[in-house]
């Protein structure tokens, strides 16, 4: 068995690498590349589909249940505020500065550490597989969305995102409404025609005011926000159609599908969603993975930023080392003792159930 002092160093070798690759979202066939030269070199067979790669633990076996680890190396770009080269990876103060080192860079080289220390194992009573994955930050459909079919069945997962090793099992859902009310266009001057405004007043007052039966332990109620209105075009002309648009922050209360139908039920207007693939995801607080977690002293919540849990239907904790409040600013780092400590509370949290 490989011990934990090795996988870290190997771990923040492998960061270095990321960091100094360019990897904006879209654009990580390089760091999909650096992965699978990875998985090469210790002799890991390696799967790939666009710039997302996947393994699986030496002795899988399909009779047992199948753990997912997976995190994304894709980041952002770089804000104008850095007075670093964000692709130079640098250490200073314990920290490893560099573009995508706190997110999710800390977490995906931590998990990969994990999955080679139970590698070769033969008494676990799940399988392992780990999938780096791509376009997370943009919640993109050639990412972890693209490649779930080809992974096989799946138990429960754990997502690498900057948590501070703290247990997220839960995290809001996100619909973008799409509304329009219709009215008929007439002269101003003349109370011609039927104000469109005025009809969409009363579902923006809908919204504002709404409250939704079914309330989250972990999140309270579901927020939704009218962010975007636009209607009119010339001031003596009563427009003919108002449009807007809401944010919904859904909770683990409900789907986003009963989320939309009551929407509709409810008010006049036209509702077309952006999409409902970005799910409300959650893990109960008694599944033995929360619970072998609570026994080594970490806390549960509820996360209110979105990952790629949104894309599992399958129960799923997120989980990582780094702070998700050091994610997208200027000068991003990591401690190189939360990537140590990220690995051995991954570790030990993992033997209490496999």
């Amino acid at each position: 068995m490989i011990n934990t002092e090795t996988l870290y160093n190997d771990a923040v070798q492998l960061l270095k690498q990321l960091i100094s690759t360019q990897s904006f979202s879209r654009e990580e066939d390089k760091t999909a590349d650096i992965i699978e030269a990875f998985y090469k070199e210790r002799n890991i067979s390696n799967q790939r589909k666009l710039n997302n790669v996947w393994a699986y633990n030496k002795h899988f076996y399909p009779a047992k249940p199948t753990i997912l680890l997976n995190s994304h190396h894709d980041t952002v770009k770089p804000n104008s505020g850095y007075t670093r080269n964000p692709l130079e990876p640098t250490v200073e103060g314990g920290k490893l500065y560099g573009l995508g080192s706190n997110d999710a860079g800390g977490c995906l080289v931590s998990l990969m550490a994990v999955f080679l220390y139970f590698y070769e194992r033969t008494d676990l009573k799940y399988n392992f597989c780990i999938a780096t994955t791509a376009e997370e930050e943009v919640s993109g459909t050639n990412g972890l969305e693209l490649v779930i079919p080809d992974l096989g069945p799946l138990d429960f997962a754990i997502v690498g995102e900057p948590t501070l090793m703290q247990l997220a099992i839960a995290e809001r859902g996100l619909m973008v409404l799409d509304c329009t009310t219709h009215g008929k266009a007439g002269h101003a001057a003349r109370e011609e025609g039927e104000n469109a405004i005025y009809k969409a007043l009363a579902d923006i007052e809908w919204f504002r005011n709404y409250r939704f039966t079914e309330e989250s332990e972990l999140f309270g109620p579901i927020k939704m926000s009218v962010t975007i209105i636009n209607a009119g075009s010339q001031h003596n002309v009563v427009p003919a159609t108002c449009t807007f648009t809401v944010d919904v922050r859904v909770t683990d209360a409900y789907r986003n599908e009963e989320v939309l139908n009551i929407i509709r039920q409810q008010v006049s207007c036209d509702v077309v969603p952006r999409s409902i693939r970005l799910k409300p995801s959650s893990i109960d607080k008694n599944h033995p993975i929360v619970q072998a977690g609570i026994a080594l002293g970490r806390t549960t919540y509820g996360s209110p930023t979105t990952s790629d849990q949104a894309l599992l239907d399958i129960p799923s904790l997120k989980m990582g080392p780094g702070d998700s409040a050091r994610s997208h600013t200027a000068d991003e780092f990591i401690y190189l003792n939360e990537i140590k400590e990220g690995i051995e509370l991954y570790i030990k949290l993992l033997e209490a159930i496999v």
